[in-house]
């Protein structure tokens, strides 16, 4: 399982021109899941994740969680984070996880998520299309 974490001051995500999810101050999650993946990954990063202090106090310290910025996640699952660039110039995707089961993970995922904030999501499969105004900018990721 791969997290790309991008602390927003806003994010959305469209699917047909409608808005699926929308947030204002947190994170938009990029996730991906490869074989393997299992539940317990899903609650270890989700609980990572809602405990990261990766947000300025006063003193501009990097210090602060989503719960002490009452911020919101924005979670978008995204199989190219298994993308394998090593042969040719088209990648290869054998890494990432089948629909069949990568679909059921993020959905634990995104569920384990709103344990911690408010938690908004894309829909899996779909032709998405992602907006977002990075703060800092600050991305971490994570696996």
């Amino acid at each position: 399982m791969r997290v790309i974490v991008q602390r927003v001051l806003s994010a959305r995500v469209e699917v047909d021109g409608k808005i699926a999810g929308s947030i204002g101050k947190g994170y938009l999650l990029l996730a991906g899941f490869t074989h393997g993946d299992t539940k317990s990954d899903c609650e270890r990063l989700a609980k990572k994740i809602g405990s990261m202090r990766i947000f300025s106090d006063e003193n501009y310290k990097i210090n602060l969680s989503l719960a002490d910025v009452e911020g919101e996640i924005l979670c978008v699952s995204q199989f190219t984070l298994y993308a394998d660039c090593t042969h040719g110039n088209r990648p290869g995707f054998t890494d990432a996880a089948k629909p069949e089961e990568a679909e059921p993970l993020y959905e634990y995922f995104c569920g384990e998520l709103s344990r911690y904030a408010h938690t908004e999501k894309g829909i899996f499969g779909a032709d998405m299309k992602v907006s977002l105004v990075n703060d800092g900018p600050f991305t971490v990721i994570l696996e």
